[in-house]
């Protein structure tokens, strides 16, 4: 049998358990067809890259995103503010948007992930000042060939109900129950080998109604579908749920029926360790932003001790407007080092922080069975990674390690569901040029700085 792509003279990180010192891998049809050492004889191929003992891996995944704020990044007023203070500064920006901005934030979004070695990302998307701003995003990812998994944010509560949004964009209970439906209808693929499926995923527990909630747990729970939110990441979130629901953020999660094997949460920096233990009893995941946690400086989870908990964690690169970035790679290396610098040097090892990215980000969009590895059978989606000889000068006993300690790393090629999409460290995007002038004109427009 001939092969649509093979890779050879790698080094492979194929699963968690499974590395190859010098191996090819097979392509055919999107899937992964073979893998072998150079002892053994790879099938014929219709193209043959030689990898010449670089560092192939899965495609990382991005467990946690908001994709708009690209348009919005580093923006002066807000870049020292606490939380609350950052979002209360945004908020007025971000009701500009509309379907052009949406899609060009997307698109920009996905080739940097391809940049930064993402071959799946979800996107938080719960700004919704315009309609069909999702289906905006799943034309981005359509044109470009990126595996997307959407969720349909939202929000109830603005600042008129003492909330931090203004009234433009949150939405009304029956306008977000429909329109989540509808995006179900029409975009959602739960077959094998899905390029796009959608989640629900309501704001924060302090930025919607209790009936959103528990209709979206209702609505997972009848489409098998999977439902994220921000869960404990601000102590004043603590303050919000025992003044209004007598308590905690966990306990307000379990009571309005998410503590099940469909939900995963950003962040969850200040639980007990008890309600560790019960949502990871329960089996939700949870996504840690490293990045966007140290430049807030709102703090972080312990990572390693949730996963020794059993709460399987992965990792995302939060909005664009907080990390200023969409570098899965970036992301996985300060995992490892704000591990080790939490728990010392035998705190987090290299191929912890990896496993995170591949495996627990699969975890939590609950698609461990294809993603997230490169077993026979899964989806081709992997990364031929690329660094400089005088990075890793020196660097040759441990080629996982030397992957992020050794820096920096780009994805020399990435490809998705079998298609290169980036290849020598460069997007195969022929209007890209085009989409970055149209990206610039209505960041500029939304950040109020055309004449």
């Amino acid at each position: 049998m001939t092969v649509d792509l093979l890779i050879r003279n790698a080094y492979i990180y194929v699963d968690r358990d499974w590395e190859i010192a010098d191996g090819w891998i097979a392509i055919e049809g999107g899937r992964i067809h073979a893998i072998g050492s150079h002892a053994e004889e790879p099938p014929p191929s219709v193209k043959t890259i030689s990898a010449h003992g670089q560092l192939i891996t899965p495609g990382l995944i991005n467990a946690h995103h908001h994709m708009y704020q690209n348009l919005t990044r580093a923006y002066a007023p807000v870049t020292n503010g606490t939380l609350f203070e950052w979002l209360t500064g945004l908020y007025p920006l971000w009701a500009e948007l509309n379907e052009d901005s949406v899609y060009l934030s997307t698109f920009i979004a996905m080739v940097e992930l391809l940049m930064g070695g993402c071959t799946t990302s979800m996107d938080h998307m719960y700004v919704h000042p315009k309609p069909f701003l999702i289906d905006a995003q799943f034309k981005a990812a359509q044109e470009i060939g990126f595996r997307f998994h959407a969720t349909r944010g939202s929000m109830t509560r603005s600042v008129k109900d003492g909330g931090l949004p203004p009234v433009s964009v949150v939405q009304d209970e029956e306008t977000i129950l429909e329109d989540s439906e509808r995006l179900v209808a029409k975009f959602h693929d739960a077959s094998a080998g899905s390029m796009g499926r959608v989640a629900l995923a309501p704001c924060s527990l302090f930025s919607v109604s209790e009936r959103i909630m528990t209709e979206s747990a209702r609505m997972s729970e009848k489409h098998e579908l999977r439902l994220h939110t921000h869960l404990a990441e601000d102590p004043d979130e603590d303050t919000y749920c025992a003044e209004i629901y007598g308590c905690t953020p966990t306990e307000y999660f379990e009571r309005v029926g998410w503590a099940n094997h469909r939900s995963w949460v950003a962040h969850y920096i200040y639980p007990s360790k008890d309600e560790i233990d019960r949502l990871a009893h329960a089996g939700v995941c949870t996504a840690q932003c490293p990045c966007s946690n140290m430049m807030i400086g709102g703090g972080s989870a312990d990572a390693m001790d949730m996963r020794r908990r059993g709460m399987k964690v992965g990792l995302g690169c939060d909005g664009s407007a907080s990390t200023d970035h969409a570098s899965m790679w970036l992301e996985t290396r300060m995992a490892l080092l704000l591990g080790r610098y939490r728990n010392g040097p035998h705190g987090m090892t290299a191929r912890d922080a990896l496993d995170m990215a591949t495996r627990g980000g699969a975890a939590c969009l609950g698609w461990e069975d294809e993603i997230g590895h490169l077993r026979p059978g899964a989806c081709a989606d992997l990364v031929v990674w690329k660094m400089s000889e005088i990075a890793l000068a020196g660097a040759l006993s441990d080629p996982i390690e030397a992957w992020l300690r050794c820096a920096p790393a780009i994805a020399g090629t990435t490809i998705v569901n079998g298609r290169i999409l980036v290849e020598e460290g460069v997007p195969l995007i022929a209007n890209l040029g085009d989409i970055l002038k149209e990206h610039s004109q209505h960041a500029r427009r939304i950040q109020k700085l055309l004449p």
